[in-house]
Order: C-alpha cells, then structure tokens, then sequence
C-alpha cells in the first residue's frame, strides 16, 4: 500500500535535471532547504538526466507527465525545479500539469523578501524581483492580450495591457535604483570615514549557512540573528571589534557580516545586492568563513570564489576560517588548529574554529591583530603539517 503525504500547507515536488554538470546536487538536499526556508514542504523529488533542456518544457513531455502523476499523488500544490527556466518553458509546464511551477531563481528570490529588514535590503530585493518579474509578465496575467486606450498611466491610444505594464515595471526599476545609489552613497561616506581614521576593515564572505553570524556574534559580543538555516542574515552588519585587549592600547578594526553566498545565485541578485556586497570590496581583509562539517565544502568553497571574482574583490587578502569544527567526525580531526592551504594558486592562512564551542577563537583574534599591525601585508605562519580536512 502506498503511503500518500497529506500536506498541512503549501507542498511542493522537488524536480533536478542532471545535465552533465559537475555541482549538480543529485539528492536535491539545498533545493529542498530552500524550500523550507520559504515556507514549503518537500513531499517527493524527481531527477532525471538529460545532454541538453528541452526548448519547450525542460524535461520533455515524458517527464513532465510522471511529474504531474507524483504531483496527483501527494496532492503537492507546487512544482520547484533546481535550475532557471525560461518564461516559455515555466508557462508551458504550468499548462502540462497544471500547477504552479517556479525555478530556483524565484526561490531565492521568495526567501530574501521574506528576510530582508533594513530598507537597503529591502530596495534590494524589490529591485531584484521588479527585474525577474519583467521577463515573464506573459506567463501570468491573460489580460495583458487586451489593449487599452486613455492617456497617463493607463497607457496611450493603442498600448496593449502588457506594454503598459512593462513600462511601469520599467519606470519602478528605475525609481528602486535611484534609491539603491542614494543609500550606495551612504555608505561609501561611512566607508570614507572609517578609512579617515585608518580603520582596519574585515568583511566576512561564504557560503550560506556556514555560520558567518554565530562567528561574527562570537567576535563582537553582538546579537545578530543567526539560525541553521540558508540566508537566515541578508542585511549587512558591522561593528567595531578591539583586538590585542591585553596591550595598553587596543587595535580597533570594523567587522561586516555580509550575505552568504550560494550555488546558481541569481546574476539579478548580485547587480541589485551590489552595494551591500562593496563592504566585501572595500575591505582590508576577507573571512572566507566555510562549513567545514559539511561534506562538499570544497564546491562550496569555488562558488564563494566565483562570486569574489565576479564582484571584483578576488585580489583582496583572504583568510580561510574552517568553522563548525565541532562538529566534524573524529577521522576528520585537524591536528592543529592553524596551518596554511593552497586555494587557486594562492596560499591562505587558515584557522580551525567553533563559534558553538569557541575552539580556535583566540588564535583567530591574534593572527587578525598581527593582520591589522601590518595593514594589508598578512604574514603567514610557517606551518607545513597537513589536516585531514
């Protein structure tokens, strides 16, 4: 007898297609935290393999049609893919099975404006949706086939419905920007003054959930939020952090805690987070803070540095903060808690840490206190043994 989930809210079948790709999550464990977070309860997942996506419903009409006999069978109310569809490919399925079908983007999409708190934040992520919602008006709304006569914001003689509100979706794009550069502003003039006083920046940077907050609570004494969960922080925060306490006079240095990262993060996103992300390119010194728990931290660790590299700020001193040490198995175990790691050629101090336990965290503080005496010239200690990890 087949058990049927019965779901209490919104339920959604997980879909991944396997393209040949080398990150490609074959248990669908990060869509299916996505999911989550935004509120829904995976009930199933399917995966299949394709060489390429089919133009017109990704998986082909074979797949589409077991999909839609799952959905039936779960009474899912919702159909999430792991990679971006096009707006001819989301409305063609919707159609096939019947269902609301949305793509990853839009996930990650649905979860900052969940999160976002902070007026920058939340300029971000109208902007980001404003910019994803203008690709697909054809998808939603059969009124958009209709014209519309008048004048002003009800549109011209002979503007079709979906012409009109293209151009007022255009016309909020561009108002949102025009708020984004006041605030983008804002904070270079906070920025200026930090760098007035030859304040030493930190920025941490990594991948969602890698327990960027719990650190920088750990850090600063502060009470940022921090959950175990993705995107749990989207509003950058940062304070004042007094190193070398025990000398006569302390080092004073600004730490950020900045958005985490993530696989396939939508090009949208990266251009509307562009000024929160400038406290990452601005900085002196990066945390690059990873899960060292977790068991792809290494493509974990690429995507971070594709991002870096994307935002301009691949060139800037980093430091590899394996967090989470707590909770790695006891063959995983590093022998020492600081020693040095080769990543795309450089090589980068690293510190193991527990911001739970907090193991490694006075080591962490004085190698950022010999960072922050030299100001951009990191000296690395001379260790040549290797961890397991």
């Amino acid at each position: 007898m087949i058990e049927v989930s019965q779901p209490e809210t919104a339920s959604a079948i997980l879909v991944g297609v396997d393209l040949g790709l080398t990150h490609f999550d074959s248990q669908l464990s990060e869509l299916g935290l996505l999911a989550q977070t935004a509120g829904l309860i995976p009930v199933s997942k399917i995966v299949c393999k394709r060489k390429a996506p089919d133009p017109a419903l990704f998986v082909g009409s074979g797949k589409a049609d077991e999909i839609k006999a799952m959905a039936e069978l779960h009474q899912a109310t919702e159909i999430l893919f792991d990679q971006a569809l096009s707006p001819a490919q989301q409305r063609n399925l919707e159609r096939h099975i019947g269902l609301p079908v949305n793509d990853r983007t839009l996930l990650i999409l649905e979860i900052f404006a969940q999160r976002a708190r902070s007026h920058e934040g939340k300029l971000q992520v109208e902007l980001a949706r404003l910019q994803y919602l203008s690709t697909r008006l054809v998808r939603r709304w059969s009124h958009l086939e209709r014209q519309s006569g008048g004048i002003g914001n009800r549109g011209g003689p002979g503007e079709t419905q979906i012409e009109l509100d293209r151009r007022m979706i255009g016309e909020s794009i561009k108002r949102t920007k025009e708020r984004l550069e006041k605030v983008k502003k804002q904070r270079n003039t906070q920025r200026r003054q930090r760098q007035k006083f030859s304040v030493f920046n930190i920025s941490l940077v990594g991948y969602t959930n890698a327990g960027k907050s719990s650190l920088f609570n750990s850090l600063v004494k502060a009470k940022s939020y921090a959950a175990d969960q993705l995107f749990a922080t989207l509003d950058t925060t940062t304070r004042q952090i007094y190193l070398n306490q025990g000398a006569d006079q302390g080092i004073q240095a600004s730490l950020s805690d900045t958005v985490g990262f993530i696989r396939d993060l939508p090009h949208g996103l990266i251009d509307a987070f562009e000024a929160t992300l400038q406290e990452s390119t601005e900085a002196d010194l990066l945390l690059h803070v990873v899960d060292a728990s977790h068991p792809d931290f290494l493509e974990q660790m690429a995507q971070v540095a594709m991002v870096l590299e994307e935002i301009g700020a691949s060139d800037i001193d980093q430091m590899l903060v394996f967090n989470k040490s707590d909770a790695l198995p006891n063959e995983q175990m590093p022998f020492i808690l600081s020693d040095n790691y080769e990543m795309n050629g450089k090589t980068m101090h690293r510190q193991f840490v527990s911001a739970k336990t907090g193991q490694g965290l006075d080591q962490l503080r004085e190698f950022l206190t010999i960072a922050a005496k030299n100001h951009r010239q990191v000296t690395f200690p001379d260790t040549t043994i290797t961890n397991h990890v």
